[in-house]
């Protein structure tokens, strides 16, 4: 269990869900239930409690418009909910099941660099030997912002490059930030790391030594 399903009902998940990666647009109740896929009488009790604890402000119908609500940014606990829901449902949980499953092969680790004032999520990806499928990656990651309702920045490097990163590097200082963490960890999955070349290195001498006394020996 999260943090996020000790705090937060399922249907206040999948509301905030869709509300935090569109934190400038009001909605209207039909609309969140089509895009939650919750019954609109549930939507609608569950936005009445959002209202009336702060985390929502309800804008009063206009016209032919119909009543909306939205994010409150002048909500007390508005940062520590956005991210903790990015941490939990929102991006991370998500992302982290996406390439343990479809990219076990080739996925060493991965990191939540941190999202924007738009809701826009950075992702860092780090491969072993074998390098994603790049096509594959970006379907992914197109169908799972969509499920989510996050547009995701996807950085794919390989491990080698991560380790050679400098703290001038932009990527090293985006993973020092306190925005950042770790969502995929070394063995999580069962990607292998590249043979480095000094081992290789090492083991190729140590064979033509053997070989060398060998030869010695024959003689």
């Amino acid at each position: 269990m999260s943090a996020a399903d000790f705090l937060l009902s399922p249907s206040v998940q999948k509301l905030l869900q869709v509300l935090y990666g569109n934190p400038e647009e009001p909605f209207t109740t039909n609309e969140l239930a089509q895009k939650t896929k919750l019954d609109a009488a549930e939507v609608e009790g569950t936005l009445a409690h959002l209202v009336g604890s702060g985390m929502l402000s309800r804008q009063a119908a206009k016209e032919e418009l119909p009543e909306t609500v939205m994010l409150d940014r002048g909500f007390v606990f508005y940062r520590e909910l956005r991210r903790i829901a990015l941490k939990s449902f929102a991006a991370a949980e998500p992302v982290r099941a996406m390439l343990r499953t479809k990219f076990k092969d080739s996925v060493v680790r991965a990191f939540v660099l941190g999202e924007d004032r738009n809701g826009i999520v950075e992702i860092l990806v780090v491969h072993g030997a074998v390098t994603p499928d790049e096509t594959a990656m970006n379907a992914a990651c197109q169908k799972l912002s969509k499920a989510i309702h996050r547009h995701l920045q996807v950085h794919v490097i390989s491990s080698a490059r991560f380790d050679r990163l400098t703290p001038r590097d932009a990527l090293a200082t985006k993973l020092a930030a306190d925005t950042a963490f770790e969502i995929v960890a070394p063995g999580d999955t069962k990607a292998h790391l590249k043979p480095e070349r000094a081992g290789l290195l090492h083991s190729a001498k140590k064979t033509l030594a053997a070989l060398s006394r060998s030869a010695r020996g024959g003689a």
